[in-house]
C-alpha cells in the first residue's frame, strides 16, 4: 500500500487489530477516525488532533466503536519521569502544587533541511499556528503526575508567545543563495518562545514551554514542585527536600527504591533496543502488554484529546492578548472517579520479546 490514500485501501482490505500512526500532523485525525471505524484499536503519534473540534471527534469516535486510541506520547516511559512519578504516587513530594514541562529543542536547521521533513510539513506547521505547536512531550508526564484526568482535570490557560525573530531571517537568508525558499519568505511565523500557564480544578498550576528555534540545549523541564520536595530533570536530575539538592549517591538509592515495577521488568532491554534511550520500546512493549491482557492503556484517548488541545487553546490565547480560556473537559465529569496510571504489572507482564540473532546499529527490535 503506498501512495497519499493508500492507508485508505488498508483499512478497507486487511483485517488488522492494531493500526500505528507515524505522519505528518494532518493525517493523525482522520486516520484514527477511520481505523476505529474499521474495526481497530489505535495508538498515534502526537497531537492526536489540532482542533477542539477533531479533540472531540476522536474522543466520540473512540466510545462509539469502543475501540482503544492512545497517542504515543514516549516521554512518559522516560526514566526519570517514570521513577518521579511512583515517587508522588508515594508521597515523597506531599501535595503537588506546581509542574513545569517543555519542549525546547534547537531544529531550526532541521526544519529548513529540504530532505527533513516531507515537502517541509514541519515548517508549514510552524506557519499556521501562534502557540504552542507540540506540548504533549512536556505536559504527559507532568499530567500523569498530577492525576490530569484521574482526579483532577485542567480547568483553564493563558498563553503569550514572543515574536519571530529567527525564522524569517532564516528563511531570507536561504532564498538569497536558493530559490526553492523563497515561498517561504514573507511568512508570518509563530512566536520562538511561548509560554502557556494552566490552573486544574484543584488549583494545581502549570507550566509549559515551545521553543524549537533558539541555540539552546535541549530541555523538557519536567519540574514537580510539593510541599514537601522537588523534582527537575534539565539539565541534570536532582531531587530535593529542602533547599539543597540531594547527592548523586542519594538519587541512586531512591531510583533503586522506587523505579516503578514496569520499569524494573523491562527498563534494561529498552536500553538496548534504544529508541530516545529505551523509552520507545518500553511504550510500545506496554502498549502491546495491555492489549493482549485486556487492561486500560496507560494513556487514554481522553488524554490524547486533553493534551492535544493545548496546541489550539494556546493559539486562541494569544491571538487574543494572552485571553484566559478555559480546557474542555473531555471525560464529561468522569475525572473525578477515574483511578489512577497504573504503574505495575498487574494482570499482565507476560508479553515475550522477540530475539535478533545478529546486533545490528540502528535496527529497532520488534514486539
Amino acid at each position: 500500500y503506498s501512495g497519499e490514500d493508500g492507508w485508505k485501501s488498508l483499512l478497507k482490505e486487511e483485517k488488522l487489530d492494531l493500526v500505528y500512526i507515524c505522519t505528518p500532523w494532518d493525517y493523525h485525525t482522520p486516520m484514527s477516525i477511520a481505523a476505529m471505524k474499521a474495526g481497530n484499536h489505535v495508538a498515534c503519534e502526537v497531537p492526536i488532533a489540532l482542533t477542539i473540534k477533531d479533540c472531540w471527534e476522536v474522543v466520540k469516535t473512540s466510545e462509539a466503536t469502543k475501540k482503544h486510541c492512545m497517542m504515543l506520547e514516549n516521554c512518559c516511559y522516560d526514566f526519570f519521569e517514570m521513577l518521579t512519578l511512583n515517587m508522588v504516587r508515594q508521597g515523597l513530594f506531599g501535595e503537588l502544587v506546581h509542574a513545569e514541562g517543555a519542549y525546547i529543542h534547537d531544529l531550526l536547521d532541521l526544519n529548513f533541511a529540504k530532505n527533513g521533513y516531507d515537502n517541509m510539513w514541519r515548517l508549514r506547521e510552524n506557519i499556521k499556528l501562534n502557540g504552542n505547536l507540540y506540548p504533549t512531550h512536556g505536559l504527559g508526564p507532568v499530567a500523569q503526575c498530577l492525576n490530569i484526568n484521574r482526579g483532577d482535570k485542567m480547568d483553564h490557560l493563558v498563553a503569550v508567545s514572543s515574536s519571530d525573530f529567527m525564522m524569517g531571517e532564516k528563511a531570507k537568508e536561504l532564498a538569497a543563495k536558493d530559490s526553492f525558499f523563497q515561498e517561504f519568505v514573507g511568512k508570518k511565523y509563530r512566536g520562538n518562545m511561548n509560554t502557556t500557564l494552566i490552573r486544574t480544578a484543584k488549583g494545581k498550576t502549570i507550566m509549559l514551554q515551545h521553543d524549537v528555534t533558539s541555540p539552546r540545549p535541549y530541555s523538557r523541564l519536567h519540574t514537580l514542585s510539593g510541599t514537601k520536595g522537588f523534582a527537575q530533570k534539565y539539565p541534570t536530575e536532582n531531587i530535593a527536600f529542602g533547599h539543597e539538592f540531594i547527592t548523586e549517591q542519594k538519587l541512586k538509592e531512591l531510583y533503586d527504591k522506587y523505579t516503578p515495577e514496569l520499569v524494573k521488568y523491562i527498563g534494561e532491554q529498552a536500553k538496548q533496543v534504544g529508541g530516545h534511550g529505551g523509552m520507545d520500546f518500553m511504550m510500545d512493549w506496554r502498549l502491546i502488554d495491555c492489549l493482549r491482557n485486556g487492561l486500560p492503556l496507560d494513556q487514554d484517548v481522553y488524554d490524547a484529546a486533553s493534551w492535544s488541545c493545548i496546541v489550539p487553546l494556546s493559539f486562541e490565547s494569544v491571538e487574543k492578548n494572552c485571553k484566559t480560556v478555559d480546557v474542555p473537559d473531555f471525560t464529561k465529569g468522569a475525572w473525578k472517579n477515574n483511578t489512577p496510571v497504573e504503574i505495575t504489572l498487574k494482570g499482565g507482564g507476560n508479553t515475550p520479546i522477540r530475539s535478533r540473532s545478529a546486533k545490528k546499529e540502528n535496527i529497532q527490535l520488534g514486539v
